[in-house]
């Protein structure tokens, strides 16, 4: 048996109809996105395709009101993208629900890791 640390992870989703508007994947993605100016680079960081990154950034630029990533095509240095002000409040306040979850939830956390093997 292993006697490895267990680690807690919440896995918060927001769902609208039949698409997840934001889960922990895209709002990586997203953070990836912020970082590195590129759909691309996103993708290779987080070691997904640039199909698949572009096709949940455009699930999610078609569930919220306005979108979240703004991406240019072409120009001289191939393009671009960016996160739009709503993107950023996006993630801001994604990663603040996971924080503060975790520190509302911490003491059964730390009894429930205590029961396992």
């Amino acid at each position: 048996m292993s006697r490895a640390t267990p680690k807690i992870h919440f896995r918060l989703r927001v769902v609208k109809g039949d698409d997840i508007a934001i889960g922990p994947g895209k709002v990586d993605l997203l953070e990836a996105i912020g970082a590195t100016g590129s759909i691309t680079a996103a993708a290779k960081a987080l070691g997904m395709s640039y199909r698949r990154a572009w096709l949940l950034v455009d699930t999610m630029n078609r569930c919220f009101a306005q979108p979240v990533v703004a991406a240019e095509t072409g120009g001289a240095r191939g393009g671009g993208a960016q996160l739009t002000d709503v993107g950023a409040d996006v993630v801001r306040r994604y990663r603040s629900i996971e924080a503060r979850a975790a520190k509302a939830a911490a003491a059964d956390l730390a009894a429930l890791s205590t029961l396992l093997r």
